[in-house]
């Protein structure tokens, strides 16, 4: 094949297999009907490494040769996000931001490059979809900004490449990756070809020139980032803001972290100047809660290594059809399907008539067992139109058997509701003995402002007895 003459290629748009024809079925991730066809030159988009022609070979250093520095971490400002990045941004490294449009993904990197700028840092913030006027307008919200921040308004990926150099700025944000185009790949815009080698001269240019860059990107109707999924492997950081964009919570989430844990979230409030860190998650998701109100029962979750309040609420009534309607919103829909069989068949509970409906509220989705107990606390509690105490807080996994099993990390759990001010905690009986035994916990638990009484339960019958 002559240099330069097209060919056509088919690309998985979820792994990044590459095929000469298509295909029903991926062999790379066996998924079905995500092949795409795409047309490409021969010779060109092949974007390797620099020291290739450059005569150099390449050799390896020992790890004890290798200093990790304190400074090597840039701190964003905002706790919120250096938390979920894992006590801030790594030298060099690539961070893939996703969520739905207008949720506020451009509005905290720009907040961020204010931080930064102000710092001292040079920051080089480039759009691809906004003009110079459109952010400067945003940014006028924000605050005011220094002359460490610097505007470019450019696709082509060359062109910016060639910035880089010259400039070398500590921090890039690129927004977003969905409009950058590779002058070697003669795909369009957005496509997978396009987005998979854009990605991989940025990561080139951060690992080599030790810029960390940011990327934004586009997500698709399932939520997830939009292009192959080898982007995700490619990056260092994945996070991914979520939350309605008509309400004024967003919590940043972090899926994949090289350089911290995964799981951790970060609670941010939209407000007229920006996005604005809530300090106390709990506290927030828990403002508006009403009191002696059956079918409210407050849980608690572990978002990474931080306990979180929540509010479960669960409508049961008998039904006026044939087959009783179910729904489930921030939790999964089967698992309360489980929860109720468990609680007719071990409890005597007759639920088989009624319509359930269970929301956890704040828009936050859990998928953590833990909120077992939580859950078959509120649908019991208004089956039976029996308010709980409103300073009672429950977790606790359910087995098929009835029984409440252990969870992790249950003293910080109590530490974090009694810190609220609840009085009573309702807890698996293997957790409540490891608490007991512990003097410093005991102690803490019986004396002072948060005073806590622990009732540990070994099975959903026992929790009935004891609270019903």
């Amino acid at each position: 094949m002559a240099k330069g003459k097209a060919s056509t290629i088919f690309f998985c748009q979820n792994c990044g297999y590459e095929s000469t024809k298509w295909m029903g079925q991926c062999p790379g991730c066996k998924e079905w009907n995500t092949f795409v066809e795409e047309t490409v030159r021969a010779g060109g988009g092949k974007s390797g490494g620099g020291s290739a022609g450059s005569g150099e070979r390449p050799e390896p250093c020992l790890l004890s040769e290798v200093a990790v520095r304190e400074e090597s971490k840039l701190l964003t400002g905002m706790r919120e996000l250096d938390r979920v990045l894992g006590g801030g941004i790594v030298q060099g490294s690539l961070t893939l931001v996703g969520g739905d449009p207008g949720i506020g993904k451009s509005t905290l990197l720009l907040q961020v490059c204010r931080n930064l700028s102000q710092d001292g840092r040079s920051v080089l913030y480039i759009s691809g979809e906004e003009s110079l006027v459109q952010i400067k307008m945003r940014a006028d919200r924000i605050g005011s900004f220094n002359d460490g921040m610097q505007l470019l308004c450019e696709t082509n990926l060359g062109n910016i490449e060639d910035v880089i150099r010259r400039r070398k700025p500590a921090v890039v944000i690129i927004d977003s990756i969905q409009t950058m185009f590779n002058d070697n790949v003669s795909a369009a815009p957005g496509s997978v070809s396009q987005v998979r080698e854009s990605t991989g001269v940025l990561l080139q240019l951060a690992k080599g020139l030790g810029v960390s860059v940011f990327i934004v990107g586009h997500v698709t109707k399932e939520g997830t980032v939009a292009g192959p999924r080898v982007l995700e492997h490619m990056v260092d950081t994945v996070l991914y803001f979520e939350g309605d964009r008509y309400a004024s919570y967003r919590i940043l989430r972090g899926v994949k972290n090289r350089f911290g844990s995964t799981n951790e979230i970060g609670v941010f409030e939209m407000r007229e100047q920006g996005l604005a860190e809530v300090a106390n998650a709990s506290e927030y998701m828990l403002a508006g809660r009403p009191e002696h109100a059956s079918g409210s029962v407050v849980a608690c979750t572990m978002e990474g290594t931080r306990p979180l309040l929540i509010e479960i609420q669960a409508l049961v009534c008998h039904s006026n059809f044939g087959i009783p309607r179910r729904q489930a919103t921030g939790t999964d829909f089967n698992r309360v399907n489980l929860l109720m069989a468990v609680l007719e068949k071990r409890s005597g509970v007759q639920l088989a008539g009624c319509d359930a409906y269970v929301n956890i509220t704040g828009g936050m989705k859990i998928a953590e067992p833990a909120v077992d107990l939580g859950i078959v606390l509120a649908i019991l509690s208004s089956f039976r139109n029996q308010a709980l105490n409103p300073r009672l807080i429950a977790f606790g996994e359910v087995g098929l058997s009835g029984e409440v099993r252990a969870v992790s990390m249950a003293r910080q759990r109590v530490a974090e509701a009694a810190k609220l001010g609840f009085e009573i905690c309702v807890l698996p009986w293997v957790s409540a003995k490891e608490i007991e035994s512990r003097p410093e916990d005991k102690a803490a638990n019986e004396t002072g402002e948060g005073r806590m009484q622990i009732i540990g339960v070994k099975t959903v019958q026992d929790a009935i007895d004891r609270l019903f």
